[in-house]
C-alpha cells in the first residue's frame, strides 16, 4: 500500500446489511500470476455517488467484516458522475502488496463509512500450469526471463529490506506497546489509589455528615433548651414586672417604663436574637431599676431611721409622762394625806385650819421654805425637789414641767 498514508474506513457491518449491486467488477480473471500488478476493473452503477475516503480491498473468501482486508487501494474519484465515460474506472495493485497463497480472494468496494457495496467473483494467485499453456522459448525470451528474475530478486531484496524495516518498526510498536502496559499499568495503580481514595473521602465524609447530624440534633436540643430558658425568663420576667409595677405604683415615670417594658415583651417572640438584644435591654433597665430601687430603699432606710428615732424619743416622752403622771397622783395623794393630817393636828390642837392667818404657797408663788404655820413644813416643797431632779437625770427631754 505505497499510496496510503492512513487506514482505511472500516466497520463491523455484517453482510446481510451490505449492497453488493451498487459496484460492478468487469474482466475479474480466475486466476493472476504472482508476481505482477493486477487492475481492478468496475463500473459505477447509476445512482451510485462515491466520495472521497472509498476504497476497495482484496479481501480472502469468507471474510465477515470489513476489517478483515488484505490490501486496499484508494479509489479515483471521477470530475463528472453523470457522464457515462467516469463510469467506468479502474484501480491497480501493486505486486508487492498482494497475497503470497492460494486461497481464494475477490475485490469488494467500500465506501467512507465502511459499507460494502459491491464484491467480485473469487479469483487466486497461482503461477499457470503447463497443462493450461505451451512455453515457447527463445533467446530474446531467456534474456527477459532473466532480466524479469533480476527485477524479481531486486524486488525480494526491497522486500527483505522492507521487511526488516517492518520487523524494526514492528519491535519498537512492541516497546511503544510495552511501554503503553506499563503506562496502563501504572495508571491503573493510580486509578486504583484514587478510587481508594475516593472511597476514604466518601467515608470521611459519611463520618462527618453523621457528626454534623449529631451536632444538628444537639443543636436542636440546645435550642429547645434554650426555648424553655427563654421561657423561664419570660416567666421571671412577668414576675419581675409585677414586682416593679408594685415598687413604682404612684410614679408616672416609673409606670411609663413598665409599659415600654410590656412592649419590648411582646417582641421576644418575633426572633431569638431580638430576645437576647431585648433580654440585654432589659437586664440593662432592671439593674437601673434595681439601683433606682436601692436609691429608694436607702431613703425608705433613712426615714425608717428618722421614724425609728423619733419613735425611741415619743416612747422615752410617754414613759417620762407616764412617770411624772404617776409621781404627781403619788405627791397628790402624799399632799392630801398631809392634809388630813395637817387637819387632824389642827382640830387636836383646837386650832381652825381655814381661820389660819398663813396659807400654803402654792407651786406658782415658788415657794421653797417651809411654812411657819405647818408642823411639818411645806408639804409642797417637795413636788419642785422632785420635778427639778428628774430634769436634772433626762436633759434631752424637752418637756416644760408645772
Amino acid at each position: 500500500m505505497e499510496d496510503t498514508v492512513e487506514d482505511p474506513p472500516t466497520s463491523a457491518v455484517l453482510l446481510d446489511h451490505c449492497h453488493f449491486s451498487q459496484i460492478i467488477f468487469n474482466n475479474v480473471e480466475k486466476f493472476y500470476v504472482p508476481g505482477g500488478d493486477v487492475t481492478c476493473y468496475y463500473t459505477l452503477t447509476q445512482h451510485f455517488i462515491p466520495r472521497r475516503k472509498d476504497w476497495i480491498g482484496i479481501f480472502r473468501v469468507g471474510w465477515k467484516t470489513t476489517r478483515e482486508y488484505y490490501t486496499f487501494m484508494w479509489v479515483n474519484l471521477p470530475t463528472d458522475v453523470q457522464s457515462e465515460s467516469t463510469k467506468e474506472q479502474e484501480v491497480q495493485f501493486k505486486a508487492y502488496y498482494l497475497p503470497k497463497d492460494d486461497e481464494y480472494y475477490q475485490f469488494c468496494y467500500v465506501d467512507q463509512d465502511g459499507v460494502v457495496r459491491g464484491a467480485s467473483i473469487p479469483f487466486q494467485f497461482r503461477p499457470e500450469n503447463e497443462e493450461d499453456i505451451l512455453v515457447v522459448t527463445t533467446q530474446g525470451a531467456v534474456e527477459e526471463i532473466e532480466q524479469h528474475n533480476s527485477e524479481l530478486c531486486k524486488e525480494n531484496q526491497e522486500l527483505k529490506d522492507s521487511c526488516v524495516s517492518l520487523q524494526k518498526q514492528n519491535s519498537d510498536m512492541q516497546a511503544e506497546l510495552q511501554k503503553k502496559q506499563e503506562e496502563l499499568e501504572t495508571l491503573k495503580s493510580i486509578n486504583k489509589k484514587l478510587e481508594q481514595k475516593v472511597k476514604e473521602q466518601e467515608d470521611s465524609w459519611e463520618t462527618e455528615l453523621l457528626q454534623l447530624r449529631v451536632h444538628n440534633q444537639k443543636i436542636a436540643s440546645e435550642n429547645e433548651q434554650m426555648e424553655v430558658r427563654v421561657d423561664q425568663l419570660q416567666a421571671q420576667l412577668l414576675t419581675q414586672e409585677k414586682e416593679m409595677e408594685k415598687l413604682v405604683q404612684g410614679k408616672q415615670d416609673k409606670t411609663q417604663q413598665l409599659e415600654h417594658l410590656k412592649k419590648e415583651n411582646d417582641q421576644l417572640f418575633l426572633s431569638l436574637t431580638e430576645q437576647r438584644e431585648y433580654q440585654r435591654t432589659l437586664e440593662q433597665t432592671v439593674e437601673e431599676l434595681k439601683q433606682k430601687e436601692a436609691t429608694a430603699m436607702e431613703k425608705q432606710q433613712e426615714l425608717m431611721d428618722q421614724n425609728l428615732d423619733l419613735s425611741k424619743r415619743l416612747s422615752e416622752n410617754k414613759v417620762i409622762c407616764s412617770v411624772l403622771q404617776k409621781e404627781k397622783e403619788r405627791i397628790e395623794r402624799e399632799n392630801d394625806l398631809l392634809k388630813r393630817e395637817n387637819g387632824r393636828l389642827m382640830s387636836y390642837m383646837g386650832l381652825d385650819f381655814d381661820s389660819l392667818p398663813y396659807q400654803v404657797p402654792t407651786a406658782d408663788q415658788g415657794g421653797t421654805g417651809q411654812s411657819p404655820g405647818l408642823v411639818y413644813g411645806n408639804p409642797y416643797s417637795g413636788k419642785t425637789v422632785c420635778h427639778l431632779t428628774l430634769y436634772q437625770e433626762m436633759p434631752h427631754l424637752h418637756v416644760k414641767l408645772c
